[in-house]
This record gives structure tokens, C-alpha cells and sequence, in this order.
């Protein structure tokens, strides 16, 4: 049996006295896709920057797949 899914995050950040780029809160993991980008789209006044982002995942092995942007508004730090 495989433990592989899909790992979907959902993330915001903001801009400190700097103009530096900080998150807002913990990166969020979130059920689906569909529910991420609509997070991210009602987010996205609010927060400076907002990514919903998904990568195939196997946590028991420790393997992930390349980040793949769901929705993204404003500016966010590049994704690992």
C-alpha cells in the first residue's frame, strides 16, 4: 500500500519595516486544490503576497516532488 499523496499549501506573507518579505502565519496544509486557491484568492487583499501550492509527496520516504503554483498574487519568496 502507498502512503503517496499530494502535499497543498497555502501561504502568505507580509512586509516588515525593511521591505522585507515575512510570513504572516505558518504555512497552512490544506485539503484540496480547489479549496487552497479559493483561501488564497479571498487572502489576497489582505496579505502583500499569497501562494496555494501543491507537490507530490511520500513523507515515509522522504521524497517531494517540485512545488507547482495553484494560485499566486503579489510578491512571495521563491519556492523550494
Amino acid at each position: 500500500m502507498s502512503t503517496s499523496g499530494k502535499l497543498i499549501v497555502l501561504a502568505a506573507f507580509t512586509k516588515d519595516d525593511e521591505g522585507n518579505l515575512i510570513p504572516a502565519f505558518d504555512p497552512r496544509q490544506v485539503d484540496n486544490e480547489e479549496r487552497a486557491k479559493r483561501d488564497a484568492r479571498m487572502m489576497a487583499d489582505q496579505y502583500d503576497g499569497v501562494v496555494a501550492w501543491s507537490r507530490d509527496a511520500d513523507p515515509a520516504i522522504g521524497e517531494y516532488g517540485p512545488p507547482v503554483v495553484l494560485f499566486q498574487s503579489g510578491e512571495i519568496p521563491e519556492l523550494e
